[in-house]
């Protein structure tokens, strides 16, 4: 069932809503406990999971490590496919740009924390614990 823009307009949908059929979040629980927790902006402000999304809005969604900010282009209240849902949204130039220098100083850091080649055998453990505790 296809819906045209003017209907989407009419559509009021919750921000909690709005999260988890855009597909930033699994459940709409884990989307509530982040925008109750404060972790989520709605226009540069901490809102409720209640708050009414409109188009053209500004959002901050914390995703792993990185906060995407996204401009909200269209408004539905049924979760949709993956490519579907992209559509629902668009991120701003800033945020690609600071996510991208993020990754990069994330690598860059990768470099000077070298990983062992294996895991230490249990003869090595006992050392290491013995070594802690001098």
């Amino acid at each position: 069932m296809k819906t045209n823009q003017s209907e989407n307009n009419l559509i009021s949908v919750r921000l909690d809503k709005w999260l988890w059929a855009a597909r930033f979040f699994k459940t709409r629980a884990l989307a509530r406990e982040v925008i109750q927790g404060g972790k989520v902006q709605y226009n540069g402000q901490r809102s409720k999971p209640s708050k009414t999304v409109e188009l053209g809005a500004v959002i901050k969604v914390p995703q792993g490590q990185d906060i995407r900010e996204v401009r909200v282009l269209e408004v539905y209240d049924k979760r949709r496919s993956a490519p579907q849902a992209q559509t629902m949204y668009e991120e701003t130039p800033d945020s690609i740009r600071q996510r991208e220098a993020n990754a990069e100083a994330r690598k860059a850091g990768a470099l000077y924390s070298p990983r062992p080649d294996h895991k230490p055998d249990k003869k090595q453990r006992r050392d290491i614990i013995r070594f802690k505790h001098q």
